[in-house]
């Protein structure tokens, strides 16, 4: 029998109160002197929707649910007994993106759909995956702020003042050029949706401009968007920023820029979501394109035999080291997701193929957001990051298929503190001062991990400054003059 979680008491009002719960009910007090986060945005908080940017929540990989469009079961993100398990068959194949030989990757498509971000307290907690509670404490952080989530239905209560928070999920299988895309479509939606609540609440009539919050993945869903809109790479010269038109703030929260050695290790190694729930086979995941996008670069060489650095977007690498699809250990697991083909040599071939075209799009991703480009006017891009952690810097290919961590750096234990900044440095002879395709407006290191960097009181501190008081990016003549 499980426990269950404990219930959240209703906030009784706004201010410096409803802060206080609110935090607390993200887990964020800690037994060092903390700063009095109500008594500093208490004005803010207590500001209607009509003075502040809507904001739109992207979470990172796994951060979505995802369901079966014939029979709307949950395929991702139920963690309770009745819902579909990997470990047999029918599960495993539907959380699977299909593989065909010859078949472009925009056309091997399934009936899966993300229709929530994983934030629900009303799932018990303790079943949750890490990066589903992480999401509900930053909606906590961002509810304190007065920012509401309709979603959230009873758990952080501001009455019918706010409004303006919103989160958009997306399968994070699939594609990141894809699901930017389908990013431009949702705020568009919501656009409509706040131009509509604005003039029925305040009779106002005025563009509606966001603020994007994202987290990990979703952090590289949000900069291709900014910067392409719904256009493939290959479609645009430069970086044309079709996406920024409307943003304001964008807060990119621990963002794998320039890849995670975790992500090959996981299309290697598999991965273990939870200590609840059943080992997800390499096979498994090498069916998914984003995984790959999320690589480190190879002018970085983080990876190495012993002698020679490897190119780990390159399909002849994973061959001669037999990782993921190619790993005559997951030979049981193929034939699991491709029981229409009896032969075993086709479905080696079927792989290899679905190999070769999701490390293709890999690269191709890669270099679109890799071009750099000055931030157009109007638009600041914000970087919070932990460096505390030991982080895996470099990998050691071992006996086949193994790989060790040979070396680590200063990160949050997933992403590199380089990854996080883009630090082309790595790749280059050192100079003093940061060398990045980004254009920071403000970069800002914290203490934690991956995940538990919402548990820490200054993240919440510099998010809410960034969101309620930092002055906007203005022409020079709009710029601030003392009498």
């Amino acid at each position: 029998m499980t426990a269950q979680a404990p219930q959240p008491k209703p906030l009784l009002r706004l201010g410096g109160l409803a802060l206080a719960a609110s935090l607390s009910l993200a887990g964020c007090w800690s037994s060092m002197s903390s700063p009095d986060l109500g008594g500093i945005y208490n004005m803010a908080t207590l500001a209607d929707d009509s003075q502040r940017n809507p904001i739109i929540v992207i979470p990172g990989i796994l951060g979505s649910q995802l369901r079966q469009g014939s029979d709307s079961r949950i395929v991702w993100g139920a963690f309770e007994s009745g819902s579909l398990d990997v470990r047999n068959d029918e599960g495993l194949r539907a959380l699977a993106l299909p593989m065909q030989k010859g078949v472009p990757l925009s056309e091997l498509r399934d009936d899966l759909t993300a229709d929530k971000v994983l934030d629900k307290i009303r799932v018990q907690l303790l079943r949750l995956p890490l990066e589903s509670r992480a999401y509900f404490k930053l909606l906590g952080v961002l509810g304190a702020g007065g920012y509401r989530d309709q979603s959230l239905g009873g758990a952080l209560r501001y009455g019918d003042k706010h409004f303006t928070c919103f989160q958009f999920p997306y399968d994070w299988r699939r594609d990141i050029p894809e699901n930017a895309r389908l990013l431009g479509e949702f705020i568009e939606t919501k656009r409509r949706f706040v131009a509509a609540e604005q003039k029925r609440r305040y009779g106002m009539d005025k563009p509606v401009r966001f603020d994007l919050v994202a987290h990990s993945m979703g952090g590289l869903v949000t900069r291709y968007y900014l910067e392409y809109g719904g256009a493939e790479p290959s479609a645009t010269q430069g970086v044309p920023w079709s996406g920024a038109d409307g943003i304001d703030r964008v807060v990119l929260i621990a963002p794998p820029n320039g890849g995670a050695l975790d992500s090959l290790d996981r299309l290697v190694n598999g991965a273990d979501p939870s200590w609840l729930l059943p080992h997800f086979e390499s096979a498994l995941l090498g069916t998914m394109p984003a995984i790959y996008q999320l690589l480190p670069r190879s002018r970085y060489a983080r990876v190495s035999d012993g002698e020679r650095p490897l190119d780990v977007l390159n399909a002849a690498t994973w061959a001669q080291q037999q990782w993921g699809l190619l790993d005559p250990a997951q030979t049981g697991v193929l034939q699991r997701l491709l029981p229409d083909q009896p032969d075993p040599l086709l479905r080696q071939q079927i792989a290899h193929d679905h190999l070769e075209k999701v490390l293709a799009r890999a690269r191709e991703v890669q270099a679109a957001l890799d071009r750099p480009a000055p931030l157009p006017e109007g638009l600041t891009l914000h970087l919070l990051a932990a460096d505390a952690e030991a982080t895996p810097a470099q990998m050691r290919a071992g006996r086949k298929p193994r790989l060790d961590v040979a070396a680590l750096g200063a990160g949050d234990g997933i992403v590199l503190r380089a990854s996080a900044l883009q630090d082309e440095r790595v790749a280059q002879d050192w100079q003093l001062r940061l060398q990045s395709p980004i254009e920071w407006s403000s970069v800002t290191f914290l203490g934690g991990d991956h995940l538990s960097v919402f548990d820490n009181e200054a993240f919440a501190d510099n998010l809410l400054y960034l969101l309620l008081e930092q002055p906007l990016r203005l022409p020079p003549q709009g710029a601030l003059t003392l009498q």
